[in-house]
């Protein structure tokens, strides 16, 4: 009976554990039923793409130098590290020589604030850390100092000191999102922040004068550098966290957004442009890390594809502007092949070093996310059933380390309360310059998005992790913090109308969420 008895409780047990494994299974798949088009990244050395990643310009130095002048304005405004800090830019402690290393130890040892520190407040210092490659982000070349991926998308571990504002000095974390980065700030630091017009909010004779963006007014080619200061240094209008990546002369920042683990994250770019991070990071390098390139055949034809006459007026204007600013020489940024403009691999066609590109999609890949948080293990478990139960996975999957689903979500479905007015007619598969004036989530959209590749107006899926670190949602940084994401006095028209009423159950989800890694099961 004893043995009769110890094998009706084996396969008890293992009827249980096989009951678990399925839940956990069932979890581990939960997600949309349509997961959309396989986007597979070819990978190159991911050694030789994390040298791509924190130090590769393709010879944007020049841009940023001798038409945007950045170093110069830092000099004449006498920027010292602690401001730098406090702009929330980041500094790799080991680029430090060990002097000073040592020498700031002691001072913050002594006033942990950093406030007496003479190393932090001496603006000699900041161009001596900028020389020595210890601002990241920041790459110097040849006299000059260029622009690279890991500005954005880099943090350090705060090991040597933290502003309060979320500039650190320590050892360096790449992937991770800035989201204290104030970009606007930065620029507007320039001796020539008219050289970014196209990444600026516009006033275009095109579009009768109109705009749209955050600013009430829009700037032209007659502004002056003062205003274009006071447009890019108002977080109002250029909100901390935020980098405006599209060249529509639309005030359209988004939210810094992570760069691990990117095999999971096709298509790329809040409106999912691009299916290929390749495609997607040669047109960084070749248009937004240098403007001038857009006055080019190739960029003037791909401006006027997406924006027409507007867009042709816009690089009239930018010309004119770098003529009157004494700018010559331009476009900076070196390319290795060409190919037609107006497509996905090479939008203004050109494309920079292609295995140098394969090189940064390996390291991109191979970077890890950040653990989740740890919290309450019931509380994440009823935040994990949350999550299953409320529609969440209508979109999303439930599990991190499954790729995103590569669907676009329709705006309509999205944002509710879009009703976008035509601004301009476009050839097919284009689909016209739309924007829905009151509200700022779809300016994004309006000129840049998914139908450059036959794709519906909409948005593609985020990574759902190291969401612990991130302190506002939606890509136009609109909702202040997960709880209020899910909170339904948001209402039903608003953007991501998704949301959990009881608000134990909402603290539970936001529990979850935050506890969310790519190892999670």
């Amino acid at each position: 009976m004893k043995l009769v008895r110890s094998l009706s409780l084996a396969m008890t047990s293992l009827a249980a554990l096989g009951a678990v494994a399925v839940a956990a299974q069932m979890m581990d798949t939960a997600g949309p039923a349509d997961q959309g088009p396989a986007m597979p990244q070819q990978l190159g050395d991911a050694a030789a793409g994390r040298d791509v990643f924190r130090n590769e310009t393709f010879g944007n130095e020049g841009f940023w130098t001798d038409a945007v002048r950045l170093p110069q304005g830092i000099i004449a405004a006498k920027v010292t590290p602690m401001q730098a800090l406090e702009l929330g830019l980041q500094v790799d402690a080991d680029m430090i020589d060990s002097t000073t290393k040592a020498k700031l130890a002691a001072e913050l040892r002594a006033d942990p604030s950093g406030r007496t520190s003479s190393l932090l407040n001496d603006p000699a210092v900041t161009l001596a850390l900028v020389n020595a490659g210890a601002v990241i982000g920041v790459a110097p070349k040849g006299g000059k100092i260029g622009v690279t991926c890991a500005l954005c998308h880099t943090m350090t571990n705060a090991s040597v000191f933290k502003s309060s504002k979320g500039g650190s000095i320590g050892s360096r974390i790449d992937g991770l999102a800035n989201h204290d980065l104030n970009t606007g700030a930065i620029f507007a630091t320039a001796a020539n922040t008219r050289a970014l017009y196209t990444v600026a909010q516009t006033a275009l004779k095109a579009n009768k004068g109109k705009t749209f963006g955050r600013a009430p007014r829009g700037l032209t080619e007659r502004s002056t550098e003062a205003e274009f200061d006071a447009y890019f240094s108002n977080p109002r209008f250029y909100p901390v966290g935020m980098f405006d990546d599209t060249f529509d002369g639309n005030g359209d920042p988004m939210h810094n957004s992570p760069l691990f683990e990117q095999d999971l994250a096709a298509p790329y770019g809040s409106e999912g442009s691009f299916t290929k991070i390749d495609d997607f990071s040669n047109l960084i390098y070749t248009s937004l890390f240098d403007l001038t390139m857009l006055t080019t055949p190739g960029g003037r034809q791909f401006v006027n594809k997406l924006a027409g006459p507007a867009g042709n007026e816009m690089i009239d204007d930018y010309v004119e502007i770098l003529r009157d600013t004494g700018v010559t020489g331009y476009p900076y940024v070196r390319t290795a092949g060409g190919g037609e403009a107006g497509t996905l691999p090479t939008p203004l066609g050109v494309r920079v070093d292609n295995r140098k590109l394969l090189a940064l999609n390996a390291y991109l890949a191979a970077l890890p996310a950040p653990a989740g948080a740890i919290g309450n293990p019931q509380a994440i478990a009823r935040g994990r059933t949350a999550f299953l139960a409320s529609g969440c996975t209508g979109c999303h999957n439930a599990n991190q380390f499954r790729p995103v689903p590569t669907t676009i979500h329709p705006m309509k479905t999205i944002f509710p309360g879009d009703k976008p007015t035509i601004l301009a007619p476009r050839t097919a598969p284009l689909l016209p310059v739309q924007d829905t004036l009151a509200n700022v989530f779809d300016d994004k959209m309006a000129v840049v998005n998914a139908s450059i590749r036959g794709e519906k107006r909409g948005i593609a899926m985020p990574l759902l992790l190291d969401l612990a670190r991130k302190p506002v949602f939606l890509h136009d940084n609109s909702v202040k913090g997960m709880d209020l994401l899910f909170d339904p006095r948001r209402g039903a028209r608003a953007p991501h109308p998704f949301y959990v009423a009881n608000r134990a159950k909402r603290g539970d989800l936001v529990m979850y969420l935050r506890s969310v890694d790519s190892t999670n099961r």
